[in-house]
């Protein structure tokens, strides 16, 4: 038996899946310092001080991805609920002792550093749910019990969603991923659909804020508080086909605020054009791809629903991004993957791949 396993399954990582990874990241440090320069010569006296930060994340987010990719991904099973208990502790906390900056609370500081439990969450969430799936595969089939599973990760959502409403989001559309992808009726979908929709109704209405972003995002012109979003907008709109040149937007120059955070993708299109936006959107969808493939080669669902959870968390908030930046819905303040200014997005992100790519190491050999 031992033989026949060996000759199903290969012990290399995927590399493509780490190419389009590396590739990502250097990309995202290229733009992240010609986004950033300006703001930290004016800020911090230091053009580089945003790239400085940002690559000593992504140093520390490799040697995550490295040593996780060397833990056989099954290990994860039996810390599944405690990475999921220490979430949530974090989370409380951020409610009480969290740093508030341009107005959100979502950090935690540990001495000089800080993080954003949120994307901790993710990850936990991810590997959680992976392992209850994967453990009562047959009861997904019942929509009672794919509703109870939805109840296992609601307190978390509305802990995140107290002050990060966009992650609260991702959380829940993980959730309904992992269930659809081990569950092969559509029909329960609809009340699932219905009731993340109520979800998010009722986080809309408890804070007023969060209405008055549904009037600037149908007129931003017309608000104060659109001023970001028609600056990004302008910034795609001038950057053309082929876009002003790799360091030369305009937009950049205090007219999008903190431009290298949730707007980058604007001044991507602004100095790259649309052809260079067109080759970022490629580059993800290759990734997206990678990871389904990696999940439908899977011998074992709970490595499938792993890389079918990282596949969902990277699409749906890469399509946040970019519909926010082009005011397609309102905005929501969440980053592009790999790309945009935030260090502990970066080191749990590549984490997440390296959790991937062990479980590459197991898929089905194509013949």
């Amino acid at each position: 038996m031992a033989a026949q396993k060996q000759t199903d399954t290969k012990e290399s990582v995927d590399y493509v899946l780490l190419i389009l990874v590396i590739i990502l990241v250097v990309f995202g440090l290229v733009v992240l310092y010609s986004t950033s320069a300006y703001n930290g010569r004016v800020k911090f006296a230091d053009a580089a001080y945003y790239l400085k930060k940002q690559f000593f994340a992504t140093s520390i987010g490799l040697m995550a991805m490295y040593l996780v990719s060397q833990i056989d991904y099954r290990r994860w099973l039996h810390v599944a609920w405690a990475g999921y208990l220490v979430s949530l502790i974090l989370s409380t906390a951020v409610l009480f002792i969290g740093d508030e900056y341009n107005g959100s609370k979502r950090w935690l500081s540990l001495g000089p550093l800080s993080f954003q439990p949120a994307e901790f969450a993710k990850l936990a969430v991810v590997v959680l749910l992976a392992s209850i799936v994967s453990r009562n595969a047959s009861h997904m089939k019942s929509w009672k019990y794919m509703f109870l599973v939805i109840l296992m990760v609601l307190p978390i959502v509305g802990l995140v969603g107290t002050n990060n409403l966009s992650t609260a989001i991702i959380i829940l559309g993980i959730a309904v991923i992992l269930i659809f992808v081990a569950n092969p009726r559509f029909l329960p979908f609809i009340w699932l659909g219905g009731l993340g929709c109520g979800f998010v109704g009722i986080f809309l209405s408890i804070e007023s804020y969060r209405l008055e972003r549904l009037a600037i995002w149908r007129n931003p012109e017309l608000y104060e508080k659109g001023y970001q979003t028609m600056q990004g907008l302008y910034a795609i709109g001038s950057g053309g086909i082929f876009g002003v040149g790799l360091g030369n937007s305009m937009q950049k120059l205090g007219f999008v605020p903190e431009a290298q955070n949730d707007m980058i993708f604007s001044i991507i299109c602004e100095e790259l054009g649309l052809f260079g936006a067109f080759l970022v959107i490629v580059l993800f969808g290759l990734l997206i791809w990678r990871l389904m493939v990696i999940a439908t080669h899977m011998p074992e669902l709970f490595g499938a629903l792993l890389s079918a959870g990282v596949m969902g968390h990277i699409m749906i908030q890469v399509i946040l991004n970019i519909a926010v930046v082009t005011n397609t819905i309102p905005n929501t303040g969440i980053t592009l993957p790999f790309i945009s200014y935030g260090g502990t997005s970066v080191v749990f992100l590549l984490a997440e791949i390296g959790l991937i790519l062990n479980v590459s190491r197991h898929v089905k050999k194509e013949h």
